[in-house]
């Protein structure tokens, strides 16, 4: 099962965090992976220790709020390639600031990142997978997403993404559905990466987040990267259009 022999997975922030585990995790499943993000050499990093462990990888450094950088590396990978079967949108910022402070430029920042390259990419990435009636996009959300998911303070740019994500992914899954194309997101709770060191230097807030987790303990990467690798699969065909929490309880309690 969840055997990605012969796939071609391109993952964005892929240079640490998150990101990183589901390259390594995809590539161990048998998939040809493109590491993306802004530092190219730490993207050759991820491919170095994707290559030691028996995988197959390349690196591109790719700004994902730029359409004409996210071309490029598009038509290179399918130059190489011939062809695109999963896309992992997972760049992100995270950069906490009460409402009342944040800046039209922070706010925008965010969004551009968060929201805008994901539909950048996406998009993309369906005109590639339409020529093969198949493919797998899996868009990263949050459990900071609103309505079923909850709020954060100081989130209120980032959660305004990561709500939207959820809503941009079901339209996808529904407009893609009849061209062979699966769009799924999944809504990580606290996961235990560099994107959340501030708070993890918090004590009374790193107490906060694990006391209302009923493991009580942040999630590993490598937990993400496990959804990730399920949704990518043939496994998964028949679900689209869907959010899966990976937040160790959160938001059951």
């Amino acid at each position: 099962m969840f055997d990605l022999t012969g796939k071609i997975a391109l993952v964005t922030g892929a240079m640490r965090g998150m990101g990183k585990a589901d390259a390594i995790a995809l590539a161990t499943q048998g998939a040809t992976v493109v590491v993306t993000d802004i530092d190219l050499r730490a993207c050759e990093e991820v491919v170095k220790e994707i290559e030691a462990a028996g995988g197959k990888a390349v690196a591109f450094a790719l700004n994902v709020t730029d359409k004409k950088q996210i071309d490029q590396v598009f038509d290179a990978v399918i130059r190489q390639f011939k062809k695109l079967d999963i896309l992992v949108n997972n760049a992100g910022i995270f950069r906490p600031k009460p409402t009342l402070d944040l800046t039209e430029e922070e706010w925008q920042q965010t969004i551009d990142v968060n929201l805008k390259g994901y539909f950048l990419c996406a998009q993309r990435a369906a005109k590639e997978m339409t020529k093969q009636k198949k493919g797998r996009i899996i868009n990263i959300s949050s459990i900071a997403c609103g309505q079923v998911g909850v709020g954060f303070m100081g989130s209120a740019h980032y959660s305004a993404t990561k709500g939207g994500v959820i809503g941009m992914t079901e339209t996808m899954a529904l407009e893609w559905g009849t061209l062979g194309i699966t769009v799924n997101a999944i809504g990580p709770g606290a996961i235990d990466t560099p994107m959340v060191a501030m708070i993890k230097g918090d004590p009374a807030s790193m107490k906060a987040i694990t006391d209302r987790v009923p493991m009580k303990r942040m999630g590993k990467p490598e937990e993400i990267a496990a959804a990730v690798v399920f949704l990518a699969s043939d496994e998964a065909s028949y679900i689209t259009g869907a959010t899966l929490f990976v937040d160790g309880g959160y938001l059951a309690t």
